[in-house]
């Protein structure tokens, strides 16, 4: 008959083998990203720019920095002033090499499922850049449309 302590030791033993791919684990699901906007070939200050995805939205001045959490969405982003015109894109999700060979090793490909769950692993790009289209070109070509996806 086994005893309390190696039972508990066996579990958690093949608890940590189970999950030690998983990035939920090991990582965070928040990132830092900077963000610029960029309009006839020189960057602008004082836009308002809203990025958003299935984990929450944020609201900063670029150029400037946000924390965001990360998700296996894309990451939609849209930059407006006043008299400058508008930028709209989305970014895609990358889950990490590093975390998949973790996963597939020691997991099975269970821990991609937790971490898909949790945002954990994926990232974005940490320079975020939009290009900013004057009123009337966005009108007249349908340039900064929501399907851009860029990365």
């Amino acid at each position: 008959m086994a005893t309390f302590p190696s039972i508990f030791s066996l579990t958690l033993l093949a608890a940590a083998a189970t999950l030690g791919g998983c990035a939920t684990i090991s990582d965070t699901n928040q990132q830092l990203l900077t963000v610029h906007v960029i309009s006839d070939n020189r960057e602008i200050g004082g836009v308002g720019c809203v990025l958003s995805n299935d984990a929450g939205r944020w609201f900063t001045t670029a150029p400037g920095r946000v924390l965001v959490t990360t998700s296996k969405a894309p990451l939609a982003v849209h930059c407006s002033k006043p008299g400058a015109g508008t930028a709209r894109e989305q970014f895609a999700s990358r889950y990490g090499a590093m975390d998949m060979v973790g996963n597939v090793v020691t997991t099975a490909g269970v821990g991609y499922l937790v971490d898909r769950h949790s945002g954990a692993g994926f990232a974005y790009p940490e320079n975020v850049t939009m290009l900013m289209y004057k009123p009337q070109a966005v009108a007249q070509n349908n340039l900064a449309g929501p399907d851009n996806v860029v990365w």
